[in-house]
């Protein structure tokens, strides 16, 4: 079983259809407003390029996002949420420490690779405890989904395949002794 970032107070196998749109609504929240804030470090860092690909995907998420929204309101509306955006932590967002001064598009591409793994994988663990068949359906298309998100910045990453690393140039700090 491929490890996954655990959620608090959540099992998967007690979800109903509808927590399980509110923790995907919550997973691509997450990961969209994460994409959101490397975007903005990284474009005070002076790094254009890898901060338009981290808009670019805070797009893909906000776009996910609103098509689950827009199912769990046509299914469940007025139904209040018992999941809140406490319960989930890193599924699919990039971790805080994946952005870096001088980050290259290639450098960004290879975080949001990570991230879409780390997605895959929640939901397909989560598939091995989900005992309801519209909840299995539900993350079987999501894990489906990661897939395909994977395979897009895959096809992005062999398009940068022969960049360098970023570079800090003028902006770059020398080694010092401690």
């Amino acid at each position: 079983m491929i490890p996954y970032p655990t959620t608090q107070g959540l099992d998967p196998a007690q979800f109903s259809l509808r927590d399980a749109l509110d923790v995907a609504i919550l997973i691509e929240e997450e990961a969209r407003d994460r994409y959101d804030e490397l975007a903005e470090q990284l474009a005070v860092h002076h790094t254009p390029e890898a901060a338009a690909f981290f808009r670019r995907m805070a797009r893909i998420e906000e776009r996910h996002r609103n098509q689950l929204l827009e199912r769990r309101q046509t299914r469940f509306s007025g139904e209040a949420s018992r999941v809140r955006r406490e319960m989930i932590f890193d599924i699919e967002a990039p971790e805080y420490d994946e952005a870096r001064a001088f980050m290259s598009v290639r450098e960004a591409l290879e975080v949001a690779l990570r991230s879409e793994i780390k997605a895959h994988a929640w939901f397909s663990n989560a598939l091995l405890s989900v005992q309801d068949p519209d909840v299995r359906g539900l993350f079987s298309e999501l894990a489906a989904e990661e897939l395909d998100h994977q395979r897009y910045v895959q096809a992005e990453l062999q398009r940068h395949a022969g960049e360098p690393a970023g570079d800090p140039g003028p902006y770059g700090d020398e080694p010092a002794p401690q």
